[in-house]
Protein backbone atom coordinates (compact mmCIF):
# COMPACT_ATOMS: atom_id res chain seq x y z
CA UNK A 1 0.00 0.00 0.00
CA UNK A 2 3.25 2.42 0.61
CA UNK A 3 3.86 1.80 -2.75
CA UNK A 4 0.09 2.90 -4.33
CA UNK A 5 0.35 5.93 -1.49
CA UNK A 6 4.00 7.33 -3.08
CA UNK A 7 2.26 6.62 -6.87
CA UNK A 8 -0.57 8.93 -5.97
CA UNK A 9 1.25 11.05 -4.41
CA UNK A 10 3.12 11.63 -7.66
CA UNK A 11 0.71 12.26 -9.37
CA UNK A 12 -0.95 14.85 -6.88
CA UNK A 13 2.48 16.98 -6.67
CA UNK A 14 2.79 16.79 -10.86
CA UNK A 15 6.24 16.90 -11.23
CA UNK A 16 8.49 17.93 -13.98
CA UNK A 17 9.54 14.02 -14.63
CA UNK A 18 5.75 12.37 -14.09
CA UNK A 19 4.28 15.57 -16.00
CA UNK A 20 7.01 15.21 -19.26
CA UNK A 21 5.94 11.34 -19.20
CA UNK A 22 2.91 10.81 -16.43
CA UNK A 23 2.36 7.02 -18.19
CA UNK A 24 4.99 4.90 -16.01
CA UNK A 25 3.62 5.50 -13.41
CA UNK A 26 -0.38 5.38 -14.64
CA UNK A 27 0.52 2.36 -15.66
CA UNK A 28 2.23 0.92 -12.56
CA UNK A 29 -1.11 2.38 -10.62
CA UNK A 30 -3.36 0.94 -12.70
CA UNK A 31 -1.84 -2.48 -12.39
CA UNK A 32 -1.29 -2.05 -8.92
CA UNK A 33 -5.07 -1.05 -8.00
CA UNK A 34 -9.04 -0.47 -10.05
CA UNK A 35 -9.51 2.22 -7.52
CA UNK A 36 -7.89 4.06 -5.15
CA UNK A 37 -8.20 7.38 -2.05
CA UNK A 38 -6.51 10.04 -2.88
CA UNK A 39 -6.17 12.06 0.55
CA UNK A 40 -4.63 15.24 -0.57
CA UNK A 41 -7.56 15.83 -3.19
CA UNK A 42 -10.12 13.58 -1.36
CA UNK A 43 -11.60 12.14 -3.99
CA UNK A 44 -11.71 8.19 -4.89
CA UNK A 45 -9.12 7.62 -8.09
CA UNK A 46 -10.31 5.47 -10.79
CA UNK A 47 -7.63 3.54 -13.03
CA UNK A 48 -9.44 0.99 -15.83
CA UNK A 49 -10.91 1.32 -18.63
CA UNK A 50 -14.08 -0.86 -17.63
CA UNK A 51 -14.68 0.66 -14.86
CA UNK A 52 -13.91 4.58 -16.01
CA UNK A 53 -16.54 3.75 -18.87
CA UNK A 54 -18.75 2.39 -16.41
CA UNK A 55 -18.81 5.54 -14.24
CA UNK A 56 -19.42 8.10 -16.88
CA UNK A 57 -22.55 6.35 -18.15
CA UNK A 58 -23.72 5.51 -14.42
CA UNK A 59 -26.55 8.14 -13.82
CA UNK A 60 -26.20 7.32 -10.22
CA UNK A 61 -23.37 9.34 -10.06
CA UNK A 62 -23.33 13.10 -11.38
CA UNK A 63 -21.37 16.09 -12.43
CA UNK A 64 -22.93 17.97 -9.64
CA UNK A 65 -24.97 17.43 -6.47
CA UNK A 66 -26.58 20.45 -5.51
CA UNK A 67 -29.88 19.80 -7.51
CA UNK A 68 -30.04 16.93 -5.40
CA UNK A 69 -28.29 18.22 -2.13
CA UNK A 70 -26.97 21.31 -0.09
CA UNK A 71 -23.26 21.47 0.43
CA UNK A 72 -23.97 21.37 4.27
CA UNK A 73 -25.78 17.70 3.52
CA UNK A 74 -22.64 16.61 2.34
CA UNK A 75 -20.43 18.03 4.26
CA UNK A 76 -18.75 19.85 1.63
CA UNK A 77 -17.74 23.62 1.57
CA UNK A 78 -19.46 25.69 -0.36
CA UNK A 79 -17.92 27.23 -3.84
CA UNK A 80 -15.45 29.96 -2.66
CA UNK A 81 -17.01 33.54 -3.11
CA UNK A 82 -13.66 35.09 -4.17
CA UNK A 83 -14.28 33.05 -7.67
CA UNK A 84 -18.00 34.21 -7.88
CA UNK A 85 -17.62 34.96 -11.97
CA UNK A 86 -15.63 31.70 -12.49
CA UNK A 87 -18.78 29.99 -10.96
CA UNK A 88 -21.48 31.82 -12.76
CA UNK A 89 -19.61 30.93 -15.80
CA UNK A 90 -19.91 27.19 -14.85
CA UNK A 91 -23.61 27.57 -13.56
CA UNK A 92 -25.04 26.07 -16.76
CA UNK A 93 -22.61 24.44 -18.49
CA UNK A 94 -23.41 21.43 -20.14
CA UNK A 95 -20.39 19.92 -18.62
CA UNK A 96 -21.48 20.64 -15.13
CA UNK A 97 -25.25 20.49 -14.78
CA UNK A 98 -27.57 17.57 -14.31
CA UNK A 99 -30.98 16.76 -14.94
CA UNK A 100 -33.61 17.36 -15.26
CA UNK A 101 -31.60 21.07 -16.31
CA UNK A 102 -29.18 19.17 -18.41
CA UNK A 103 -32.01 17.26 -20.26
CA UNK A 104 -33.59 20.88 -21.13
CA UNK A 105 -30.74 22.69 -22.34
CA UNK A 106 -29.08 19.93 -24.24
CA UNK A 107 -32.45 19.25 -26.07
CA UNK A 108 -32.63 22.93 -26.66
CA UNK A 109 -28.43 23.21 -28.02
CA UNK A 110 -28.89 19.92 -29.94
CA UNK A 111 -31.93 21.94 -31.91
CA UNK A 112 -29.27 24.33 -32.93
CA UNK A 113 -26.12 22.48 -32.80
CA UNK A 114 -27.30 19.45 -35.41
CA UNK A 115 -25.18 17.46 -37.77
CA UNK A 116 -26.31 19.61 -40.70
CA UNK A 117 -24.55 23.05 -38.99
CA UNK A 118 -21.84 20.88 -38.89
CA UNK A 119 -21.72 19.46 -42.11
CA UNK A 120 -22.07 23.48 -42.97
CA UNK A 121 -18.65 24.34 -41.76
CA UNK A 122 -17.01 21.66 -43.84
CA UNK A 123 -15.48 24.26 -46.16
CA UNK A 124 -14.71 26.79 -43.54
CA UNK A 125 -12.72 24.26 -42.14
CA UNK A 126 -11.32 23.44 -45.27
CA UNK A 127 -10.78 27.23 -45.84
CA UNK A 128 -8.90 28.19 -42.60
CA UNK A 129 -6.77 25.08 -42.57
CA UNK A 130 -5.19 25.83 -45.88
CA UNK A 131 -4.72 29.42 -45.22
CA UNK A 132 -2.94 28.46 -42.04
CA UNK A 133 -0.92 25.76 -43.26
CA UNK A 134 0.26 28.44 -46.21
CA UNK A 135 1.89 30.13 -43.85
CA UNK A 136 3.38 27.48 -42.35
CA UNK A 137 5.19 26.70 -45.79
CA UNK A 138 5.88 30.12 -46.22
CA UNK A 139 7.42 30.21 -42.67
CA UNK A 140 9.45 26.75 -43.40
CA UNK A 141 10.09 25.80 -39.80
CA UNK A 142 6.78 27.14 -37.27
CA UNK A 143 5.36 26.01 -34.23
CA UNK A 144 2.12 23.75 -34.58
CA UNK A 145 0.03 25.08 -31.63
CA UNK A 146 0.28 28.92 -32.06
CA UNK A 147 0.80 29.20 -36.15
CA UNK A 148 -1.64 26.73 -36.65
CA UNK A 149 -3.67 25.20 -34.15
CA UNK A 150 -4.31 27.89 -31.58
CA UNK A 151 -6.30 30.35 -34.84
CA UNK A 152 -7.41 27.54 -36.54
CA UNK A 153 -9.17 25.69 -33.71
CA UNK A 154 -10.52 28.92 -32.96
CA UNK A 155 -11.12 30.84 -36.47
CA UNK A 156 -13.58 27.29 -36.54
CA UNK A 157 -15.37 28.04 -33.45
CA UNK A 158 -15.34 31.65 -33.87
CA UNK A 159 -17.41 30.84 -37.61
CA UNK A 160 -19.84 28.66 -35.95
CA UNK A 161 -20.74 31.06 -33.23
CA UNK A 162 -21.38 34.03 -35.48
CA UNK A 163 -17.94 35.67 -32.80
CA UNK A 164 -16.02 38.44 -34.83
CA UNK A 165 -12.56 37.05 -36.11
CA UNK A 166 -11.35 40.39 -34.51
CA UNK A 167 -11.73 39.35 -31.48
CA UNK A 168 -10.05 35.70 -31.02
CA UNK A 169 -7.27 36.54 -29.62
CA UNK A 170 -9.01 38.17 -26.37
CA UNK A 171 -11.22 34.85 -26.65
CA UNK A 172 -8.16 32.71 -26.67
CA UNK A 173 -6.40 34.87 -23.67
CA UNK A 174 -9.70 34.30 -21.75
CA UNK A 175 -9.85 30.47 -22.36
CA UNK A 176 -6.12 29.69 -21.58
CA UNK A 177 -6.87 31.28 -18.06
CA UNK A 178 -10.47 29.78 -17.12
CA UNK A 179 -9.48 26.46 -18.09
CA UNK A 180 -6.45 26.34 -15.44
CA UNK A 181 -8.95 26.88 -12.85
CA UNK A 182 -9.70 22.92 -13.43
CA UNK A 183 -6.17 21.64 -12.17
CA UNK A 184 -5.50 19.38 -8.92
CA UNK A 185 -3.48 22.08 -7.36
CA UNK A 186 -4.19 25.60 -8.86
CA UNK A 187 -2.67 28.36 -6.88
CA UNK A 188 -5.03 31.28 -5.67
CA UNK A 189 -2.88 33.49 -8.49
CA UNK A 190 -4.21 31.44 -11.13
CA UNK A 191 -7.59 31.07 -9.66
CA UNK A 192 -7.94 34.84 -9.57
CA UNK A 193 -6.96 35.34 -13.38
CA UNK A 194 -9.37 32.62 -14.04
CA UNK A 195 -12.05 34.65 -12.15
CA UNK A 196 -10.80 37.83 -13.91
CA UNK A 197 -11.04 36.27 -17.39
CA UNK A 198 -14.03 34.92 -16.62
CA UNK A 199 -16.19 38.04 -15.82
CA UNK A 200 -14.67 39.56 -19.06
CA UNK A 201 -15.85 36.84 -21.09
CA UNK A 202 -18.95 37.00 -19.43
CA UNK A 203 -19.95 40.33 -20.00
CA UNK A 204 -18.27 40.20 -24.01
CA UNK A 205 -21.23 37.25 -24.68
CA UNK A 206 -23.73 39.35 -22.73
CA UNK A 207 -23.02 41.66 -25.26
CA UNK A 208 -22.57 39.30 -27.94
CA UNK A 209 -26.53 37.79 -27.35
CA UNK A 210 -27.92 41.13 -27.40
CA UNK A 211 -26.13 41.93 -30.95
CA UNK A 212 -27.55 38.91 -32.24
CA UNK A 213 -30.95 39.28 -30.65
CA UNK A 214 -30.80 42.99 -32.63
CA UNK A 215 -29.24 41.47 -35.59
CA UNK A 216 -30.03 38.00 -35.90
CA UNK A 217 -27.53 36.18 -38.38
CA UNK A 218 -28.54 32.89 -38.30
CA UNK A 219 -24.94 31.01 -36.89
CA UNK A 220 -24.99 29.76 -33.83
CA UNK A 221 -25.29 32.21 -30.66
CA UNK A 222 -28.32 34.17 -33.08
CA UNK A 223 -29.84 30.59 -32.92
CA UNK A 224 -29.62 29.83 -29.35
CA UNK A 225 -31.00 33.16 -28.67
CA UNK A 226 -33.81 32.32 -30.70
CA UNK A 227 -34.59 28.73 -29.84
CA UNK A 228 -37.59 27.11 -29.02
CA UNK A 229 -38.67 23.56 -28.24
CA UNK A 230 -42.23 22.74 -26.58
CA UNK A 231 -42.69 26.31 -25.14
CA UNK A 232 -39.09 26.20 -23.66
CA UNK A 233 -36.11 28.75 -24.74
CA UNK A 234 -32.82 29.49 -23.01
CA UNK A 235 -32.31 32.02 -20.81
CA UNK A 236 -29.20 34.65 -21.06
CA UNK A 237 -27.14 33.25 -18.15
CA UNK A 238 -27.98 29.58 -19.67
CA UNK A 239 -26.57 30.95 -23.84
CA UNK A 240 -23.76 32.86 -21.70
CA UNK A 241 -22.48 29.25 -20.21
CA UNK A 242 -23.18 27.36 -23.41
CA UNK A 243 -21.41 29.49 -25.73
CA UNK A 244 -18.62 29.78 -23.38
CA UNK A 245 -18.33 26.10 -22.88
CA UNK A 246 -18.56 25.02 -26.96
CA UNK A 247 -15.54 27.57 -27.08
CA UNK A 248 -13.50 26.49 -24.19
CA UNK A 249 -13.87 22.68 -24.79
CA UNK A 250 -13.84 22.42 -28.36
CA UNK A 251 -10.64 25.00 -28.52
CA UNK A 252 -7.92 23.39 -26.01
CA UNK A 253 -8.99 19.76 -27.10
CA UNK A 254 -8.63 20.62 -30.27
CA UNK A 255 -5.70 22.53 -29.85
CA UNK A 256 -3.74 19.85 -27.46
CA UNK A 257 -4.54 16.36 -29.12
CA UNK A 258 -2.80 18.13 -32.63
CA UNK A 259 -0.09 18.87 -30.24
CA UNK A 260 0.38 16.18 -28.52
CA UNK A 261 -0.69 13.63 -31.01
CA UNK A 262 2.13 15.67 -33.73
CA UNK A 263 4.24 15.03 -31.26
CA UNK A 264 3.71 10.82 -31.56
CA UNK A 265 3.65 11.13 -35.04
CA UNK A 266 6.94 12.80 -35.52
CA UNK A 267 8.08 9.91 -32.59
CA UNK A 268 7.19 7.61 -34.65
CA UNK A 269 7.84 8.07 -38.41
CA UNK A 270 6.99 4.70 -39.33
CA UNK A 271 3.30 5.80 -38.19
CA UNK A 272 3.84 9.28 -40.05
CA UNK A 273 4.63 7.45 -43.22
CA UNK A 274 1.52 4.83 -42.94
CA UNK A 275 -0.48 8.27 -42.61
CA UNK A 276 1.15 10.06 -45.64
CA UNK A 277 0.95 7.43 -47.97
CA UNK A 278 -2.47 6.53 -47.12
CA UNK A 279 -2.10 3.69 -45.87
CA UNK A 280 -4.39 4.39 -43.29
CA UNK A 281 -7.12 6.84 -43.32
CA UNK A 282 -7.10 10.28 -41.31
CA UNK A 283 -10.08 9.72 -39.58
CA UNK A 284 -8.35 6.57 -38.27
CA UNK A 285 -5.16 8.38 -37.28
CA UNK A 286 -7.47 10.76 -35.27
CA UNK A 287 -8.96 8.17 -33.42
CA UNK A 288 -4.98 6.94 -31.97
CA UNK A 289 -4.24 11.09 -31.52
CA UNK A 290 -7.26 11.17 -28.90
CA UNK A 291 -6.53 7.42 -27.38
CA UNK A 292 -2.62 7.42 -26.87
CA UNK A 293 -2.07 11.02 -25.46
CA UNK A 294 -5.05 12.23 -24.25
CA UNK A 295 -5.64 15.82 -23.96
CA UNK A 296 -8.00 15.39 -20.91
CA UNK A 297 -6.85 13.11 -17.75
CA UNK A 298 -8.80 13.37 -15.18
CA UNK A 299 -13.04 14.09 -14.92
CA UNK A 300 -14.77 13.91 -12.25
CA UNK A 301 -18.30 12.57 -10.64
CA UNK A 302 -20.30 12.63 -7.36
CA UNK A 303 -22.44 10.19 -5.64
CA UNK A 304 -25.91 10.76 -5.80
CA UNK A 305 -27.13 7.72 -4.14
CA UNK A 306 -26.70 5.32 -2.02
CA UNK A 307 -25.63 1.58 -3.03
CA UNK A 308 -22.78 2.69 -5.51
CA UNK A 309 -19.87 0.25 -5.69
CA UNK A 310 -17.01 0.40 -8.41
CA UNK A 311 -14.42 -2.38 -8.37
CA UNK A 312 -15.56 -3.94 -5.59
CA UNK A 313 -15.27 -0.64 -3.60
CA UNK A 314 -18.61 0.30 -1.93
CA UNK A 315 -19.19 4.51 -1.61
CA UNK A 316 -21.12 6.88 0.30
CA UNK A 317 -23.39 9.03 -1.25
CA UNK A 318 -21.49 12.78 -1.38
CA UNK A 319 -18.28 10.71 -2.37
CA UNK A 320 -15.94 12.13 -5.45
CA UNK A 321 -14.26 9.80 -7.97
CA UNK A 322 -11.86 10.99 -10.65
CA UNK A 323 -11.57 8.99 -13.35
CA UNK A 324 -7.94 8.93 -14.60
CA UNK A 325 -8.62 8.71 -19.02
CA UNK A 326 -5.02 8.69 -19.50
CA UNK A 327 -4.94 5.68 -17.50
CA UNK A 328 -8.10 3.95 -19.04
CA UNK A 329 -6.69 4.93 -22.38
CA UNK A 330 -3.61 2.54 -22.20
CA UNK A 331 -5.23 -0.21 -20.25
CA UNK A 332 -4.33 -3.49 -21.46
CA UNK A 333 -7.49 -5.20 -20.46
CA UNK A 334 -9.19 -3.18 -23.18
CA UNK A 335 -6.25 -1.88 -25.66
CA UNK A 336 -4.24 -4.68 -27.47
CA UNK A 337 -0.36 -3.64 -26.89
CA UNK A 338 -1.74 -0.02 -25.61
CA UNK A 339 1.54 1.64 -25.00
CA UNK A 340 2.27 1.15 -29.24
CA UNK A 341 1.39 3.85 -30.97
CA UNK A 342 -0.70 2.35 -34.02
CA UNK A 343 -2.47 4.80 -36.28
CA UNK A 344 -4.26 1.90 -38.15
CA UNK A 345 -6.06 0.73 -34.57
CA UNK A 346 -9.14 2.19 -35.80
CA UNK A 347 -11.12 2.27 -32.27
CA UNK A 348 -13.30 4.93 -31.56
CA UNK A 349 -14.13 3.60 -28.46
CA UNK A 350 -11.89 5.12 -26.32
CA UNK A 351 -13.29 7.77 -23.57
CA UNK A 352 -11.63 10.87 -25.34
CA UNK A 353 -14.91 12.99 -25.50
CA UNK A 354 -16.30 11.14 -22.38
CA UNK A 355 -19.58 9.20 -22.47
CA UNK A 356 -23.28 8.97 -21.12
CA UNK A 357 -25.16 11.89 -20.90
CA UNK A 358 -22.23 13.83 -20.71
CA UNK A 359 -20.72 13.05 -24.11
CA UNK A 360 -18.91 16.04 -25.66
CA UNK A 361 -21.70 17.50 -27.95
CA UNK A 362 -19.12 18.78 -30.33
CA UNK A 363 -17.47 15.84 -30.77
CA UNK A 364 -18.55 15.40 -34.56
CA UNK A 365 -16.93 18.84 -34.90
CA UNK A 366 -13.71 17.80 -33.31
CA UNK A 367 -13.22 14.59 -35.40
CA UNK A 368 -13.75 16.93 -38.73
CA UNK A 369 -11.35 19.50 -37.66
CA UNK A 370 -8.58 16.70 -36.58
CA UNK A 371 -8.98 14.68 -39.40
CA UNK A 372 -8.95 17.65 -41.91
CA UNK A 373 -5.64 18.71 -40.32
CA UNK A 374 -3.78 15.62 -40.57
CA UNK A 375 -4.87 15.34 -44.42
CA UNK A 376 -3.30 18.69 -44.73
CA UNK A 377 -0.32 18.25 -43.18
CA UNK A 378 0.21 14.66 -44.27
CA UNK A 379 -0.49 15.91 -48.30
CA UNK A 380 1.63 19.35 -48.00
CA UNK A 381 4.66 18.17 -45.76
CA UNK A 382 5.01 14.54 -46.19
CA UNK A 383 8.60 15.05 -44.45
CA UNK A 384 7.52 17.14 -42.08
CA UNK A 385 10.05 16.86 -39.21
CA UNK A 386 10.86 17.52 -35.55
CA UNK A 387 12.83 20.45 -34.79
CA UNK A 388 13.25 20.28 -30.81
CA UNK A 389 11.75 18.57 -28.41
CA UNK A 390 8.99 20.23 -26.74
CA UNK A 391 7.58 20.32 -23.46
CA UNK A 392 4.60 20.23 -22.00
CA UNK A 393 2.45 22.55 -19.60
CA UNK A 394 2.74 22.31 -16.02
CA UNK A 395 -0.71 21.01 -15.59
CA UNK A 396 -1.93 16.88 -15.57
CA UNK A 397 -5.76 17.37 -15.78
CA UNK A 398 -5.73 19.15 -19.19
CA UNK A 399 -2.20 17.96 -21.21
CA UNK A 400 -0.48 19.42 -23.83
CA UNK A 401 2.52 21.21 -24.97
CA UNK A 402 4.04 24.67 -24.36
CA UNK A 403 4.63 24.54 -27.96
CA UNK A 404 5.47 22.31 -30.85
CA UNK A 405 8.34 23.42 -33.44
CA UNK A 406 8.41 21.67 -37.14
CA UNK A 407 10.33 22.13 -39.90
CA UNK A 408 8.22 21.03 -43.19
CA UNK A 409 11.41 19.74 -44.36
Amino acid sequence: MAQIDVLVERITAGDADFIHDPYPTLDELREATPIVWNEATQQWMVTRFADVSAALKNRSLGRDYTHRFTHEELGREAPDARWARFNEHERWSLLSIEPPDHTRLRRLVSKVFTPRSVNRLADDIARFSDDLLDRCDELGTFDLLADYAQPYSVAVICSMLGVPTVDTQRLLDWSHAIVKMYELSASDDTKRAADDAAAEFIEYTRALIAEKRAHPDGLLVSELARVEDEGDTLTEAEIISTTMVLLEAGHEATVNTLGNGFRALMHHRDQWERVTSGAVTYASAVEELLRFDAPLHMFERWVLEPGVEIAGQRLEVGDEIAMLFGSAQRDPRRFDDPDTFDVGRDDPAHVGFGGGIHFCIGAPLARQELARSVQGFAERFPDLRLVVEPTYHPTFVIRGLTELRLSTS
